[in-house]
């Protein structure tokens, strides 16, 4: 397969370092409701790359639930392992990709747990469906095979199925506390738009890169 030749051409949007907003979250914020405007979908989707403490990296999706000036908030299992990495390692790297907008965001920072009563109100607002898997599941560990892991959640769905749920201790909400954040909007013959935000103090700097 010969990948050298696939080539797309970006000319969607600009992006100046005069027009943008000082503040990256609310500039997050606006770009976030164009594209949810745009009806991409899963908007909130976004990858978090956490490392181990020896600085071996992993990645994957998760889904943003919430975004102030504290940060950006995600939900998920404590045991599995981007939550052990997260323990021995508090630092994480967020990236949000509209491909439909030829915009990317890129956001690191320090990582630490929402309060018990943020992830309390987010678990209850989820489907039983939902409550039911984060129970079952043993996030990152080995299955024998699917079978099982269905019949474990049966069964679970069965006995509280009329019963209040409370939320499991392993499970809650994560707050990466945004120190760098770039907003990178594509441009014709790769002459990208970036735009990188670095926390100083209680300031943010604002600063052009090169593509």
């Amino acid at each position: 397969m010969d990948l050298k030749d696939i080539r797309s051409e970006f000319s969607r949007g600009v992006l100046s370092k005069d027009q943008v907003n000082k503040n990256p979250i609310e500039q997050f914020k606006q770009w976030f409701k164009q594209a949810s405007k745009f009806e991409i979908p899963e908007v909130n989707a976004m990858t978090i790359a956490t490392a181990s403490p020896g600085g071996f990296p992993s990645a994957r999706i998760v889904l943003l639930k919430e975004v102030d000036e504290n940060g950006f908030v995600f939900f998920t299992n404590y045991d599995g392992r981007k939550g052990k990495e997260l323990e021995q390692n508090p630092k994480a790297a967020l990236l949000f990709f509209w491909i439909e907008l030829e915009q990317q965001i890129r956001i690191e920072g320090i990582v630490e747990k929402t309060s018990e009563k943020e992830s309390d109100a987010y678990f209850n607002s989820r489907p039983l469906e939902s409550k039911i898997s984060a129970i079952v599941s043993k996030q990152s560990n080995v299955v024998q095979n699917r079978e099982l892991l269905e019949e474990k959640y049966v069964n679970c769905l069965k006995d509280n199925f009329e019963k209040e749920i409370k939320r499991p201790k392993n499970w809650g909400g994560y707050r990466v506390i945004p120190e760098r954040i770039e907003f990178w909007q594509g441009r014709t013959n790769r002459l990208h738009d970036r735009i990188l935000y670095t926390k100083i103090e209680k300031e943010w700097k604002i600063e052009r890169l090169e593509p």
